[in-house]
């Protein structure tokens, strides 16, 4: 008789209530070499049947390369792999989805060009072999995979029109069609903001609750605490804790991730006397059905947080300022020289700048060195008759390199080859090069680990103090806007329905705001 398929087995053995191994997945001693480096060193991890488990560390620690390994892409260089407590050999991609192991990588693996129902029902039909298509059987394997998620959505909207949550559902119902056992989550939340979390969470519990378990890859030290049940922390390649969540706290987790302890203090600014003039001024900024009558006033050594939800117009206000859509009414001042750029280059010459939320896409030249991408904005500077004054154009770059601490074999590295946090760091080093006086940041730590964001925002406050920027931080990271901010604006719907000033800024405080936006 012919052994039915693997994963057939597994499905059996779920729903038959049959006994199974304690443990689901089990990783032992497993280490992971490319070359002379070491990705992983003798690392062990056990995901137990139905459990929310979150693997954390700093960009860099060897998770990516954990979650590589369970999804059979990597081959470990030494220890084992067991499901169900049985070991197996010759582990692949395929073996893995056979086994019920699910990923869902950060950039979700979606056909943006197809539609909800055709990316959820397109692996089904694959596994089919069907030569026709059936519009009613794709709208019906879509439907039901959304209801396992008590979810509805618009089966027809292309996937590239969804918003990141969306995205996520999606690939989550995905995951869930294929028999799953275990989904890992890679930084799910990235880009999500709060109130997404919210939903996010509340279907990982419901994922839970049908049996399957999750593993939570992530950096955000509230979102393991308020969402796993157990954690396991790499750092360098190495295992460096693990244990029930409720042996851990934010100070315990950041001291595994980093090897040390991180301060919260909260930024404090302190008006100058006599310097009354703001730095910038804005007054009825409008842009029809996008931003309406915005008026912001932002001093020297000023924090200002902006905050709200997705769509909330709080990028297009950064992006009328920056001179991408010059087509609104009202004024801007800075340093009470009226302005209204027209175009980037008008802008920066203005004294504004502006570091995107997606710095790979939109904030950096990947495949140049970091010295082409901090002078990108300001070569003109060191131009010399007809050519680059190199001596003049390397003291800068230097300069700066040692300035924001880049962690680098020097400025001729590639950009790419840079972790997160220091990536952002050649961003700022960037507009620090043309002078700006007014900073934006639109998601200044999006992706970064813990340690670099602390670093990260050390720099920022030194910039803000030290060189007088007047800084605004548009962020969807509640603590980051707590401890960074002299006072936080909430906006919703193209307008500023809200401001929580200094006296009165902590998380509490600034959550009911956005809650209160729903």
């Amino acid at each position: 008789m012919q052994k039915a398929p693997a994963f057939l087995i597994f499905a059996d053995l779920h729903h038959s209530g049959e006994s199974m191994s304690e443990n689901l997945l089990e990783l032992k001693n497993i280490s992971k070499r490319f070359g002379g480096l070491v990705a992983l060193d003798n690392v062990s991890l056990v995901v137990k049947p139905g459990e929310i488990h979150c693997l954390a560390g700093e960009n860099g620690c060897g998770k990516s390369t954990i979650i590589k390994t369970i999804a059979g892409v990597y081959t470990p260089t030494e220890g084992e792999i067991l499901i169900d407590g049985k070991p197996v050999t010759g582990f692949t991609p395929a073996r893995s989805v056979q086994q019920g192991i699910q990923v869902i990588y950060q950039d979700f693996s979606l056909f943006g060009n197809l539609t909800v129902a055709e990316n959820l029902a397109l692996n089904t039909l694959l596994l089919e072999g069907k030569k026709s298509v059936s519009w009613k059987r794709i709208r019906d394997l879509a439907t039901k995979a959304l209801a396992r998620l008590g979810v509805t959505m618009d089966l027809d909207a292309d996937v590239e029109s969804l918003p990141t949550s969306g995205k996520q559902i999606v690939a989550i119902a995905r995951a869930m069609m294929g028999d799953a056992r275990l989904i890992i989550m890679d930084e799910p939340t990235t880009a999500l903001t709060r109130p997404e979390v919210d939903a996010l969470f509340r279907i990982v519990r419901d994922i839970q609750a049908q049996g399957i378990a999750v593993l939570f890859v992530s950096h955000k030290m509230r979102e393991m605490l308020e969402i796993s049940e157990r954690l396991t922390v790499l750092r360098n390649g190495k295992k460096v804790a693990e244990g029930p969540i409720s042996d851990f706290n934010e100070a315990a987790i950041t001291r595994a991730m980093t090897g040390h302890d991180l301060t919260d203090q909260t930024y404090e600014w302190t008006p100058v006397k006599g310097d009354e003039q703001p730095r910038l001024n804005v007054k009825q900024l409008s842009i029809p059905g996008t931003l309406e009558n915005i008026d912001l006033t932002l001093h020297a050594g000023e924090i200002v947080g902006l905050s709200g939800l997705i769509g909330s117009g709080r990028t297009e206000l950064a992006l009328a300022l920056f001179g991408m859509n010059p087509k609104y009414t009202g004024s801007v001042t800075i340093d009470g020289k009226a302005v209204h750029p027209k175009t980037v280059q008008d802008a920066i010459a203005s004294g504004l700048a502006y570091v995107p939320e997606d710095r790979l896409t939109e904030g950096l030249f990947l495949t140049q060195s970091i010295e082409r991408n901090m002078l990108a904005t300001s070569f003109e500077n060191f131009v010399s008759g007809m050519f680059i004054d190199r001596k003049k154009a390397d003291a800068a770059t230097k300069a700066m390199f040692g300035a924001m601490q880049i962690a680098a074999p020097g400025p001729q590295t590639p950009v790419n080859h840079l972790s997160g946090g220091n990536q952002q760091r050649v961003v700022l080093a960037r507009w620090l090069l043309t002078g700006a006086r007014v900073l934006i940041l639109n998601g200044p730590t999006v992706g970064v680990d813990v340690g670099s964001k602390a670093q990260i925002h050390r720099k920022i406050r030194e910039l803000a103090t030290e060189n007088g920027l007047a800084v605004l931080m548009i962020s969807d990271d509640v603590p980051e806007l707590v401890q960074n901010c002299n006072r936080v604006i909430v906006m919703h719907r193209g307008r500023f329905v809200d401001e929580v000033a200094a006296d009165a800024l902590n998380e509490d405080a600034l959550n009911d705001r956005l809650k209160a936006l729903k």
